[in-house]
């Protein structure tokens, strides 16, 4: 049976990492991405170091290096988007696969889209994984991002457990009315479809409903289109050091990228 747990990406620990202000993560966790974005094409050495950084952290937060390193490859499928690159840019023509030329260049962003997509996964991995859900979410609140954007994050992660949940009451009563004989059981793949055209319609209804019941009671609870948090703690010097190191190294690979 499929177990479904909201909190599965969070790990509890007492590293100097899990101990920092939400938002001072967020800001480390952004700054490294779009530090990583605006690298140009084949900056290695700056690529290098980003990755030496992202191992770094792991190993402060006492996840250990290959925590995010392992994860990370969810993100590798998604970059083949760009797969094209190699023979759509023009430039030295390094070999031939049939009537198509790959170029050098080509292949060089081909390789930097997929190195740099590679490298945010692990900071934001990271990020989730020393931070629960919910200070994520105030660390968003506190920094200014809409409230309605942030109440969207906030409801789809909530209740994207609760769909799970339905799904899987579904499934439990599919498979308590099929009776399973000797030999292949089901029907062809047009009926498959259908009926798994009819569950997934049946989940829509379901979420309908849910959702309205959902809203009544919050609304029975005084709910006013936002949720309510106690006051900020105040940001400290020992939160604040860390981000001007960590944004004046990435400031030096982005320099380093340029450069080189």
């Amino acid at each position: 049976m499929l177990h479904i747990d909201p909190n599965d990406h969070y790990r509890s620990g007492t590293s100097r990492i899990h101990r920092l202000d939400p938002r001072i993560k967020i800001l480390g966790a952004l700054a490294f991405i779009l530090t990583a974005t605006l690298l140009p094409p084949g900056a290695w050495v700056s690529y290098g170091l980003l990755l030496i950084a992202a191992i770094v952290v792991a190993q402060a937060t006492g996840l250990g290096w290959g925590f995010a390193l392992k994860r990370s490859f969810v993100a590798l499928p998604f970059a083949l988007a760009a797969i094209t690159l190699p023979f759509t840019i023009k430039g030295q023509t390094i070999a031939h696969l049939g009537p198509l030329a790959l170029s050098a260049e080509g292949s060089i962003r081909f390789l930097s889209i997929l190195i740099k997509s590679w490298l945010s996964v692990q900071l934001a991995l990271l990020l989730t994984a020393t931070t629960p859900f919910h200070a994520v979410l105030w660390g968003m609140r506190e920094l200014r991002i809409p409230r309605v954007l942030i109440s969207i994050v906030g409801f789809m992660y909530r209740y994207l457990f609760v769909l799970g949940d339905e799904a899987l009451r579904l499934m439990r009563a599919r498979a308590a009315r099929a009776a399973t004989g000797e030999g292949k059981s089901g029907g062809s793949l047009l009926w498959r479809g259908r009926v798994a055209g009819g569950m997934v319609g049946n989940l829509t209804l379901r979420a309908f409903e849910r959702s309205e019941r959902i809203y009544d009671a919050m609304v029975a609870r005084g709910f006013q289109g936002e949720i309510k948090t106690l006051t900020p703690p105040a940001l400290t010097i020992a939160d604040t050091n860390p981000l001007v190191g960590w944004v004046t190294f990435l400031g030096m690979c982005l320099l380093i990228g340029f450069v080189f």
